[in-house]
C-alpha cells in the first residue's frame, strides 16, 4: 500500500487508468463465522468477513509492484453527492442509510454490516466509479479500471444486499446515458447474479444487461431475483436483459463457449457505446472470459469504450492474480486489443 501522503506512481506512457482512494479501506466488516459477524463463544480465532480491506490491498499492490505497474496511471477517487445516487436509488433507501451511519451503523441486510466508516466508503466507491467512467466519456482514453469497495452489483434502487449499498456499475451507466452514449452494455462476470444492475434496467431498451454466473437462485428477501434465463426485462425492456446461469464447476471452456456463442452476438447486435465489465473475481476463469471477448471481437468494437469495476471475490492471494489478466499487460496490447471503451 501507499504511504499516507504519499502521492501515486503514475506513468507518462501509462494507458491503464486505475481509480482508486484509500479511504474504501475504511469499512470495516468485522470477524465472526463466516459473514454473519457472529461469535459463537468457542472458537479461538475469528475469520475475517468474506468482503474484507485485505482483498483490495493485494489488487492496489499487484497493480502498483506487478508485472504491468509501468503501464498503470493512478487516479485519486472521490466520493458520491447525493444528486448522483438518486440517479440509480430511490430517496427513501439512500434515507435509510444515512440514518443508520448517524445512529454508528446496523445490519442492513442479512451479511451487508453498515459500521462506522462504512458509508463514507460506499460514497468513495460509488464517486470513484463515476469518475472513472467520466473519465472515459471526457475522451481521456478507452479503458478505465474503478478499483472500489464495498462492491455494488447486488444493491437494488430501493434495497441493499449481498454486501453491497451503491450499485457502483448501475450509477456508471446511468452517467453514460445521461451524457448523450445511446445504448451500454453491462457484463457481469461475478459468480453470483448481478440482480441488483439488471433490476435498475429492467425496464430499459438503451441497456443490454448480461450476467453470467453460478445457478443460485434468489437467496432471500434482499434478492428475490433467480437470475434464470426467463428473466428477460419487462416492457421496453423485454429482450434486454440476458442472463446466463451456469453449472456449479463450469470451466474455462464453458465460458469460453458462453461469450462465443451468446454474449458476444447479442452485444455485438446490441451496438453500445459503452461496455461496462462488472468483475467479481470469485469464478475462476477470467482469463479465457477475456482472451475470449477479444477474440470474438466483443471488445474491438469501433468507437468504442470499456470500463471495469470490481466486485466480488472471497480468496485474498488469488484474487490479487485473477484481477491482472483483464488489464493488457502493455500499451501495445492495450491500442491492438481493444478500440470499444471499456469502464
Amino acid at each position: 500500500m501507499s504511504v499516507p501522503g504519499q502521492p501515486f506512481p503514475t506513468s507518462s506512457t501509462g494507458c491503464i487508468h486505475v481509480f482508486w482512494h484509500e479511504g474504501m479501506l475504511r469499512h470495516d466488516t468485522g470477524r465472526g463465522v463466516f459473514d454473519t459477524g457472529i461469535d459463537p463463544g468457542f472458537l479461538e480465532v475469528l475469520e475475517k468477513h468474506p468482503e474484507n480491506s485485505d482483498r483490495v490491498r493485494n489488487i492496489v499492490s499487484i497493480l502498483k509492484r506487478g508485472p504491468i505497474s509501468p503501464h498503470v496511471s493512478w487516479h485519486t477517487g472521490r466520493p458520491a453527492n447525493i444528486p448522483e445516487l438518486l440517479s440509480f436509488h430511490s430517496q427513501g433507501y439512500i434515507n435509510t442509510l444515512v440514518e443508520a451511519d448517524k445512529n454508528g451503523g446496523k445490519e442492513i441486510c442479512g451479511g451487508t454490516f453498515l459500521n462506522p466508516g462504512s458509508f463514507d466508503a460506499a460514497l468513495l466507491a460509488a464517486g470513484t466509479t463515476l469518475s472513472a467512467m467520466k473519465h472515459i466519456l471526457d475522451g481521456h482514453g478507452k479503458l478505465a479500471y474503478a478499483l472500489v469497495r464495498p462492491p455494488g452489483h447486488h444493491a437494488q434502487p430501493t434495497q441493499a444486499d449481498g454486501y453491497c449499498f451503491f450499485n457502483n456499475a448501475g450509477l456508471a451507466v446511468q452517467l453514460a446515458l445521461d451524457s448523450g452514449c445511446r445504448k451500454v452494455t453491462v457484463i457481469d462476470i461475478d459468480v453470483h447474479y448481478g440482480n441488483g444492475t439488471a433490476e435498475g434496467f429492467y425496464r430499459s431498451d438503451k441497456v443490454l444487461t448480461v450476467s453470467l454466473h453460478m445457478n443460485h437462485g434468489s437467496w432471500g428477501p434482499s434478492h428475490p431475483q433467480t437470475g434464470t434465463v426467463d428473466e428477460l426485462g419487462e416492457g421496453e425492456g423485454f429482450g434486454y436483459n440476458l442472463n446466463i446461469p451456469l453449472p456449479n464447476g463450469t470451466g474455462d471452456k464453458g465460458y469460453e463457449y458462453a461469450m462465443r456463442e451468446l454474449v458476444a452476438p447479442a452485444v455485438q447486435k446490441f451496438e453500445p457505446d459503452v461496455i461496462v465489465l462488472v468483475i467479481g473475481q470469485d469464478s475462476s476463469a477470467e482469463l479465457k472470459m477475456y482472451e475470449s471477448g477479444t477474440k470474438s471481437g466483443l471488445l474491438r468494437d469501433k468507437n468504442g469504450m470499456l470500463n471495469f469495476t470490481n466486485t466480488g471475490g472471497i480468496t485474498r492471494d488469488y484474487l490479487c492474480f485473477s484481477s491482472t489478466p483483464f488489464l493488457p499487460p502493455s500499451p501495445s496490447d492495450y491500442t491492438h486489443n481493444l478500440s470499444l471503451p471499456i469502464f
